[in-house]
């Protein structure tokens, strides 16, 4: 590893400028803004991250300015890298998508990665004044590198865990949408960061055994997660910007249906939902009503989108809210949770229901109960 370790610290270096131009490219798109910006974020933490093991290695010489900055500035910052996974992929399917006080939330969790730099700061400015010792500084170093060798196994576990969320948000879209062309940019991307995933847990591993960490990083340092990373940044950056300057449209075509035709679909349509609750059917999927009605795939789209303004999963969810309301506020179900609730309703993930309902009535579930219980 020390031949090339050259050329692996370029390559670094390459990678944070790469990013750096794709993040300031992204950020200036005006189409698809939700989440040209939030794929923005996710590639400016990986370049972050690589510019900090360049200094590491590049910078042999001790500077003592470099090691104040890289004691307080944190450039490892990975734990948001997960929710913003999550809420990219969600910008994706619903470009209108806005972060709520409660999605903020996520990103609490990057105290793991800044708590280090602040109270390094801390004690700086206590010994500068005098109020903290010396020994406490040196005391301090040894946790750091302590905790920096353990904070990684939080760090990949949020990766993992919102991968997979990302996955079950994208299941849930119909097939045709699946099959989009940002339908199949989401499954790349998705399948991306499982396998970078998959390459950090296997360095990850003996990483954290004390009597294998030293040897693993003495061969071959952090290059094998890095490198790894850098071709993530080259490959988002590309993919990136292709696909933001694509319009994500409900129909990307429109196909002519006759008053006739419109008519019997939306009669046959409120016929299911209106009548026979077919709503209730937390797996009730397009094709099902296809099935039943023998009105083609295509017409049924292409009247729930042109015509309605929605498509399938929003126009079936409406109904699903729409029940939820009524049985929320009716006294027979006082002992049954929220969620339960939900669930007979048709919903079969309490992160959807949770979502679909802000999206369509501005208000949590429980805000819209706690309202209506007061008027009443």
């Amino acid at each position: 590893m020390p031949n090339s370790s050259t050329l692996l610290t370029i390559l670094l270096l390459l990678g944070t400028l790469q990013g750096v131009i794709t993040v300031v490219v992204l950020y200036r798109l005006r189409v698809n803004r939700n989440a040209n910006r939030r794929l923005a974020w996710i590639i400016l933490l990986i370049s972050l991250a690589c510019l900090n093991l360049y200094l590491l290695n590049a910078v042999t010489a001790s500077s003592l300015l470099l090691d104040l900055i890289q004691a307080i500035v944190p450039l490892v910052v990975i734990m948001p890298v997960g929710p913003l996974i999550y809420f990219y992929i969600r910008a994706l399917l619903y470009p209108e998508d806005i972060l709520s006080k409660k999605d903020k939330r996520h990103f609490y969790t990057v105290i793991f990665d800044v708590m280090p730099h602040m109270v390094f700061l801390v004690l700086i400015v206590g010994g500068f004044f005098g109020l903290i010792p010396g020994s406490v500084l040196d005391t301090f170093s040894y946790w750091v590198d302590d905790y920096n060798t353990y904070v990684d196994i939080p760090r990949w576990v949020s990766l993992v865990v919102y991968l997979w969320f990302s996955y079950q948000l994208w299941q849930e879209q119909p097939k045709q949408q699946q099959e989009s062309s940002h339908g199949n940019w989401i499954k790349r991307f998705l399948m991306g960061f499982t396998i970078f995933a998959g390459i950090w847990a296997l360095h990850l591993i003996p990483y954290t055994i004390p009597s294998v960490s030293a040897y693993l990083l003495s061969y071959v340092g952090w290059y094998p997660v890095y490198i790894p990373l850098v071709i993530l940044v080259y490959w988002l950056g590309v993919n990136g910007y292709i696909i933001g300057y694509k319009t994500i449209s409900k129909s990307s075509v429109s196909t002519v249906i006759s008053p006739e035709e419109i008519t019997k679909t939306v009669t046959a349509l409120e016929e299911l939902m209106d009548k026979k609750q077919w709503y209730l059917n937390p797996i009730l999927k397009l094709q099902d009503i296809v099935q039943h009605t023998g009105i083609p795939q295509k017409t049924i789209s292409s009247v729930l989108n042109q015509h309605l303004g929605k498509s399938f999963n929003e126009y079936v969810n409406t109904y699903r809210v729409t029940e939820f309301k009524k049985r929320i506020l009716d006294p027979a179900t006082a002992n049954l949770t929220i969620t339960g609730i939900a669930y007979d309703c048709g919903f079969n993930s309490q992160a959807t229901f949770q979502r679909v309902f802000k999206k369509m009535t501005q208000q949590s579930p429980k805000e819209f109960k706690e309202l209506h219980i007061k008027k009443a």
